[in-house]
């Protein structure tokens, strides 16, 4: 495949050349873990930022992991006698893989980038010359066709993805295949899409490289390709999702006004799921004036859908400009031509009455309830990944809360979830504490203040005994009225568990 301006690519149609060159790359070390001995944390760091000065300082020798991190990492030409020594050359040339420079030198046609599968597989991301090392940073021009590797936003969804065995998955927008890659180990079928062709090249270069299973690519934007009768048990998208005056560079701008591609994402994503299927996405959104934002993206969620979306950043519309002018490179251009695209940024935003912009994750789940529970909420706070399972588990409480009544949930069992503390808040001396806060060391790691009576039931709670039998011993314990306790603590026991500090022992 050529595309003018940008490198030929190498044979998509070539599974075997693929698993020769996979053989040869993990025979030298060409791995996640062999980059990090050899470069050392610092140099490994540095290539996340663009930065390649300590990677090809740390990379003089002529070691076969040496050479081929300055070939496929770096983007150095290497004589051909020493790539000769560790992969099969003439093979890799024939396919495109590599291409001669100079008199005897060759060089590599993609960037290939070792990433570590979440099981410890060796996987490689192939993206276009330069797309590698820093994500969108290390470009040095910028073509509306170029396709990307791992940044910040693929690892976040990847790590956010419930991840449980299912026949049928889709990625929308796969650019590199990242996606489609943790798909295929465990969705039976995989179907990728993406309006770029050369990113569903790249993408099976991805599969084949990495040693997993071909997917049905289909060009096309978001669910074109997709026929009205096929469903999915899982979507997952990292959609092109920056608000833009116009559409530049296929792998960010969605080409739509202001955040309706992630709204329209989202609101067809509900019919195109399984019973139970959940649906995942990175996500922007505008913050509108005299428009609540959680109403809004409230708004967004589709029929017969549970949703959990939350927000974790918040940029003011200047910041969220500067952002992806910086990204795009235009802040090293012409002066004049950056303030007229700053000006047509900032022109859009007024247009629209946006004052900020949000990032964050959306994730539906398609339920068969009459009364779905829709959760928007802030959390800036650091998280722990992965949290698959964690969001997984959120919407199995739901369903727990919503079959249980509050006379049902007197007489379930709970148990305090590991790694849950207790800390106390006070003036220095003070007899009592101000208040009591429950805090997770895992997954969302929330905090939450509770009274008195929450913090002992929490603390006692083992799966012996019952909600209610625990309530009545700790009235018994403050003197209070045990009909009046259980009338008024039921809603603070949905809360710890609808946030993970409780857990039902069914």
């Amino acid at each position: 495949m050529t595309d003018s301006g940008l490198a030929p690519l190498p044979a998509s149609d070539r599974p075997d050349s693929a698993a020769r060159l996979r053989d040869a790359l993990l025979a030298a070390s060409f791995t996640a873990d062999g980059l990090l001995d050899l470069l050392g944390p610092a140099a490994y760091a540095a290539l996340a930022r663009s930065e390649t000065v300590p990677a090809l300082r740390a990379t003089r020798g002529d070691t076969p992991l040496e050479t081929l991190v300055r070939l496929f990492l770096l983007q150095q030409p290497v004589p051909h006698a020493r790539v000769a020594g560790v992969l099969p050359v003439e093979d890799a040339l024939e396919t495109g893989w590599l291409t001669r420079v100079g008199g005897d030198e060759v060089a590599a046609t993609v960037d290939v980038r070792p990433y570590g599968g979440p099981g410890g597989e060796d996987w490689f991301i192939v993206s276009d010359l330069g797309c590698a090392v820093g994500g969108a940073g290390g470009i040095g021009r910028r073509d509306e066709r170029v396709v990307l590797g791992v940044g910040g936003a693929s690892t976040t969804l990847a790590g956010i993805t419930v991840r449980t065995p299912v026949t049928s998955a889709l990625d929308l927008g796969t650019g590199s295949g990242i996606q489609a890659l943790h798909a295929a180990q465990h969705a039976t079928r995989v179907t990728a899409t993406d309006l770029n062709p050369r990113a569903l090249h790249i993408t099976a270069l991805t599969l084949a490289l990495s040693g997993a299973p071909a997917a049905d690519l289909r060009e096309g934007s978001l669910f074109e390709p997709v026929r009205n009768d096929e469903r999915f048990d899982l979507i997952v998208s990292n959609p092109p999702f920056v608000i833009s005056p116009r559409a530049r560079l296929t792998y960010r701008d969605g080409g739509m006004g202001g955040d309706d591609l992630c709204r329209s994402l989202v609101q067809e994503a509900g019919e195109r799921l399984n019973e139970g299927g959940f649906a995942q996405f990175l996500a922007n959104w505008q913050h509108v004036a005299g428009e609540d934002w959680q109403d809004r993206l409230r708004s967004w969620v589709p029929r017969g859908c549970d949703a959990w979306i939350v927000q974790r950043e918040v940029q003011d519309v200047t910041q969220y400009a500067e952002l992806w002018l910086r990204d795009a490179g235009d802040h090293h251009g012409d002066p004049a031509e950056y303030q007229a695209r700053y000006d047509a940024w900032l022109d859009e935003f007024e247009a629209r009455k946006a004052r900020a912009v949000g990032f964050g994750w959306i994730t539906l789940r398609r339920t068969g309830s009459a009364e779905p529970v829709v959760t928007v909420e802030e959390w800036p706070h650091p998280v722990e990944q992965p949290l698959g399972e964690t969001i997984r588990a959120h919407f199995d409480r739901l369903d727990y809360l919503r079959a249980h009544d509050d006379a049902a949930l007197l007489d379930s069992h709970f148990r305090l979830v590991a790694e849950v503390v207790q800390e106390q808040v006070g003036l220095p001396g003070a007899e009592d504490p101000e208040h009591v806060v429950l805090r997770q060391h895992r997954g969302m790691r929330r905090a939450t203040k509770v009274d008195t009576v929450g913090a002992g039931f929490a603390g006692v709670c083992d799966g012996t005994l019952s909600a209610g039998r625990i309530l009545d011993a700790i009235a018994q314990l403050v003197g209070e009225d045990p009909v009046l306790l259980r009338d008024r603590t039921p809603a603070q026991i949905r809360l710890l568990v609808e946030q993970g500090f409780l857990e039902p022992v069914r």
